[in-house]
């Protein structure tokens, strides 16, 4: 590890918070008679600002963990945005960002019903190899053909489809369709909570065959999560491949991971209410 990801890892281990995620990891892969095999990582400074009392850097620690699963072996990545802060005393510690992994922006009006008007029909098939690689291309960057959000999770998935071959629609009304035009877009394309409906009642353009177990998923495929279970729908993840328990490993933003297990167990966000939907993806 770089000297910053060192010395992270040293306040990591002794901090209360990072001690109950470091748990949560362990549990969630004993549940699934995994094995960590290698932990490695490395910081990445972001920016400095000095004040007359302290001085901030921002930096992301990227860890990859080598995870053995009978004869399975794959590695799991995640970012972890932190700064550095010194004060005048001579005083270091360490914080997390304030950047939870849900999105708090709920639209109120969510689309539960989609106009069936439908374009004259044309053979469109959604191409899951062309969605995953650019899962797989942006998972820890962001495209510059499109805004960043500050919650990026839903953005990122809606490019993922799109990059599927998803055909866009119902632009300039915001809450119709799903869409990403020059100076604005669809609430469906950028909030988690108008997605999973978007997905539920679309009848056209792309579509969420809602399924009842993870298992069903296939890479290309999009789980929607309630974190809290009181009905506001707050991340979007896409499936990149499968365990070798046949369960989705997926890719997400806002709090950047890649072939993560998709029930979140290991997150700070999980709680013992949430909920989750499973969709399979297609295009009318």
């Amino acid at each position: 590890m770089g000297d910053i990801a060192t010395d992270w890892l040293r306040f990591f281990r002794g901090d209360k918070a990072g001690q109950n995620w470091w748990d949560k990891k362990k549990a969630l892969c004993r549940k699934r008679e995994a094995q960590l095999v290698k932990i490695t990582g490395n910081g990445l400074i972001l920016g400095k600002q000095s004040y007359e009392t302290t001085s901030r850097t921002a930096y992301a620690v990227h860890l990859e963990y080598l995870i053995k699963q009978g004869n399975f072996f794959y590695t799991e990545e995640q970012v972890l945005p932190y700064q550095l802060v010194r004060s005048a005393d001579g005083k270091v510690r360490h914080e997390a960002f304030e950047k939870p992994v849900v999105e708090k922006n709920i639209n109120p009006f969510p689309v539960f019903k989609q106009g069936n008007q439908k374009e004259t029909h044309r053979e469109i098939t959604y191409n899951r190899l062309e969605a995953v690689k650019y899962a797989e291309r942006w998972w820890n960057s962001y495209n510059p053909e499109y805004l960043r959000f500050e919650d990026d999770c839903t953005n990122y998935i809606s490019q993922c489809l799109r990059a599927g071959g998803s055909p866009m629609w119902g632009e300039p009304v915001r809450e119709r369709g799903w869409w990403y035009g020059s100076d604005s877009w669809s609430f469906s394309w950028s909030v988690a909570h108008s997605f999973r409906w978007y997905l539920s009642g679309s009848e056209r353009g792309i579509r969420g065959i809602e399924v009842e177990t993870p298992e069903e998923l296939k890479p290309g495929d999009v789980i929607c999560y309630d974190f809290d279970g009181d009905g506001a729908w707050n991340h979007t993840t896409i499936v990149v491949r499968k365990d070798a328990d046949n369960m989705p490993l997926v890719n997400a933003h806002t709090d950047n991971s890649r072939n993560r297990y998709w029930s979140y167990e290991d997150s700070t966000a999980w709680t013992p209410e949430i909920q989750y939907k499973f969709f399979r993806i297609e295009i009318n």
